[in-house]
């Protein structure tokens, strides 16, 4: 049997930076904690948590004091820089450059249009991301899940539709346009593509994994959106494809009369863990 593990699965750059500088942080010692899971994998989580560092939620950091806390590469609104300079916390920002030029974009057309405008974010509502763009409006943005939510708009206003940065270019194009067609002039849509070219370019190579093996083998955590994405786009080319969190879910039934094995993940899926699932893999 062949097993072949994507070489353009795992970590972005985004996450691969935060990742370094909570290594980074905690060997110099001390405590560090993190503001939310730094990625949306439990198996990365539970690793950088054997090293010392500690999941916060935003209301544990607002009674923190004197402390060092890292923001993850889905960027904060805001409040959260307003908490730590209030409480004298040392702010680790780890946020992903492509995610601060997304929200400097987003306050800019903001305090430039204030409320003549609509501002839209194409993406998963209480995502971290998003939060931290809606907060870049002082809470006025509209979150938009799914093209049957446009009718909570006001099709007379202009709008301005953002999208968060690892959703699908189609599913950008597809609310784009069911927008264009309700929009009333003399009211104007702006369609802003936000989305991270380094992530939406993975589909078609993963595609093309997923048709060149019998069986694919997604690693994700359950969590995370990009994850959702990539497998779905698997599954629609490979039907013998799942998602698995850990070696230990692989079933040896899935692996009978199969001849290649493909791999793979989503941004927040670490090299390490895919190896783990080959390595289980080739033992069976």
């Amino acid at each position: 049997m062949q097993v072949t593990i994507d070489p353009g699965s795992g970590f972005c750059f985004g996450v691969t930076t935060a990742i370094n500088k909570a290594q980074e942080e905690l060997a110099r010692g001390g405590k560090l904690y993190c503001l939310g899971d730094i990625v949306h994998n439990n198996e990365e989580v539970n690793r950088l948590h054997s090293l010392g560092m500690e999941t916060i939620t935003h209301q544990q950091m607002a009674s923190l004091n004197n402390s060092r806390v890292l923001l993850r590469a889905h960027g904060e609104p805001p409040s959260t820089y307003k908490i730590a300079q209030k409480n004298n916390i040392e702010i680790i920002d780890a946020t992903c450059p492509v995610v601060l030029q997304l929200q400097k974009r987003v306050k800019e057309c903001y305090d430039k249009a204030g409320d003549k405008i609509q501002i839209v974010i194409y993406g998963k509502r209480g995502h971290a991301e998003v939060n931290g763009l809606v907060g870049q409006t002082d809470g006025n943005a509209i979150v938009i899940e799914h093209v049957s939510e446009i009718e909570t708009l006001d099709f007379n206003k202009d709008i301005a539709l953002f999208s968060q940065t690892t959703k699908s270019i189609d599913g950008f194009k597809s609310m784009c346009e069911a927008i264009s067609k309700r929009i009333i002039s003399p009211a104007k849509l702006t369609c802003h593509d936000t989305i991270c070219r380094q992530v939406a370019n993975r589909v078609e190579r993963l595609i093309e994994f997923a048709q060149s093996h019998d069986l694919i083998l997604f690693v994700s955590g359950s969590k995370s959106s990009n994850g959702r994405i990539l497998f779905n786009e698997c599954l629609g080319v490979n039907v013998n494809t799942y998602m698995i969190s850990s070696e230990e879910e692989v079933d040896p039934m899935w692996l009978k009369n199969i001849r290649s094995v493909g791999i793979c993940g989503a941004t927040s899926t670490p090299r390490w863990l895919m190896e783990k699932v080959k390595d289980a893999i080739l033992n069976y």
